[in-house]
């Protein structure tokens, strides 16, 4: 059964009733999102606040490899610099997660030792999610075996696209069931779901399936995280918070690749669900570039001089 709140077990009770309850939700003022998003976006912090909005920023991220070509050495590498990001500077605080496939968790999970970082792991048949159940379950249990903290999962947007709701709902719940201890992220792949109004569906989705976290994507497709639609994730949680007393947190992932567009979305996160989310529990960024402007920003603040990516590890 999903950790979901007792107020909507009547709407996934079948799928007609979670249809009538999804396309029931208020519609998505596309214009209104952008317009919104755009102008948290030009907010402008003082030298302090950015210091501090820096560290913040290190301290959400899931350090991500996930290629086809990753070996046992590089997940070493990232794990390793996610526990000390900037060697020269120990004050710097350590990423969230190191993020990789099933067959690297254990790898991680021993270069990582007793470090306060997380093993993320990707499953259920990452990036398309293009497997049976049985399959997808199994990828889960091999994750959490091998010691992952976190599963970031994909949904099946074929079925949520043709309108089979509670087929979605129940990946996630199952999913949920195999997790055990583990936190539960689950992946909308919002460029693939063509509108607003499916994103905030997905989200809803997510959020009674016992989801915790809600995440844009996979980083592998044209559209990845974008401020309107983390803006309109965010409502979501925030939305549902203040309707069960569950929070979920909210990860975008993918695009993001400088300082500044990171400030940009933790004014989003400050502005819409509020201070209890500005924190790695509650908000995520996936990224595997981001780190190292990050850190040479951090560098210029503390030394008055802009060092340049030589002065950074290269992931």
């Amino acid at each position: 059964m999903p950790s979901t709140a007792p107020a909507f077990v009547d709407a996934t009770a079948s799928d007609g009733a979670l249809r009538r309850f999804l396309h029931g939700l208020p519609g998505v003022d596309a214009v209104g999102l952008e317009a919104r998003a755009a102008a948290l976006g030009t907010r402008s912090i003082k030298t302090s606040a950015k210091a501090y909005a820096i560290d913040l920023a290190i301290s959400m991220i899931d350090l991500t490899t996930l290629e086809g070509a990753d070996t046992p050495g590089k997940v070493r590498a990232l794990s390793a610099k996610a526990v000390h990001p900037d060697p020269t500077d120990r004050t710097t605080p350590t990423t969230a997660a190191v993020c990789v496939y099933p067959d690297m968790v254990a790898t991680a999970k021993a270069a990582l030792g007793g470090a306060d970082v997380k093993v993320a792991s990707v499953a259920t048949a990452f990036p398309a999610g293009r497997a049976a159940l049985p399959v997808k379950l199994a990828d889960v249990r091999d994750a959490v075996a091998a010691g992952a903290d976190e599963i970031d999962m994909v949904i099946d947007r074929g079925a949520f696209l043709a309108g089979r709701y509670l087929e979605t709902y129940e990946l996630i719940s199952a999913v949920k069931a195999e997790c055990g201890s583990a936190r539960l992220k689950v992946i909308f792949e919002t460029g693939e779901l063509s509108t607003y109004d499916n994103i905030r569906r997905a989200s809803w989705i997510g959020m009674m399936a016992g989801a915790d976290f809600i995440k844009t994507s996979t980083g592998k497709v044209g559209v990845n995280a974008t401020p309107a639609n983390t803006l309109l994730m965010l409502e979501a949680v925030r939305d549902f918070r203040e309707q069960t007393g569950i929070q979920v947190g909210v990860k975008p992932a993918g695009g993001i690749r400088n300082t500044k567009e990171a400030i940009k979305f933790l004014v989003l996160v400050n502005e819409t669900a509020g201070v209890d989310w500005l924190d790695n529990h509650w908000f995520r960024f996936g990224a595997s570039s981001l780190l190292n402007d990050l850190l040479m920003q951090r560098q210029k603040l503390s030394t008055g001089r802009y060092s340049g990516p030589d002065y950074v590890t290269v992931d």
